[in-house]
């Protein structure tokens, strides 16, 4: 027998974890469970800032997509409305990053979320919390386009 969060999980795998922008960046979905992800960037040389280091728009691009997805196994459909992230070490390129995003809190319309990321080498890069609104999900079998993901 199929489980609601079941439906959730899936709906997060195929169309959260789907999301253009982060198929565009190569972000990959590596582990997903109810209310945890865990994903992974690859630094390309076109993410990085001038010093030749990961540029923060890519680790916080990791960051809101690994939150979308874990937030999105739940029985809400999720809206990311304020993400803060400290970055800690630098990431180099080639190397690949590895977010995981597990809840701090979970209300009723709003959910805390803790995410941290990490290099190849275990080294901690950056950790973030980001805020997420709940809504109701109209239909899980749907992405936005109305298309069945099933």
């Amino acid at each position: 027998m199929t489980q609601p969060h079941d439906a959730n999980i899936e709906y997060a795998r195929k169309v959260v974890a789907g999301d253009p922008m982060a198929v565009f960046l190569g972000i990959k979905l590596e582990a997903l469970d109810l209310a945890y992800s865990r994903l992974s960037l690859e630094i390309k040389p076109e993410y990085l800032n001038a010093l030749d280091r990961a540029h923060g728009m890519a680790i916080s691009c990791l960051v809101d997509q690994a939150v979308a997805v874990a937030s999105n196994t739940t029985e809400f459909q999720t809206l990311t409305v304020e993400l803060k992230i400290n970055f800690l070490a630098a990431a180099l390129p080639g190397d690949t990053l590895v977010a995981e995003a597990r809840p701090l809190d979970m209300k009723r319309s709003l959910s805390l979320w803790e995410v941290d990321v990490r290099d190849s080498r275990e080294n901690r890069v950056a950790v973030a919390q980001a805020l997420a609104y709940h809504r109701p999900k109209a239909n899980n079998d749907k992405d936005n386009s109305g298309k069945t993901f099933k």
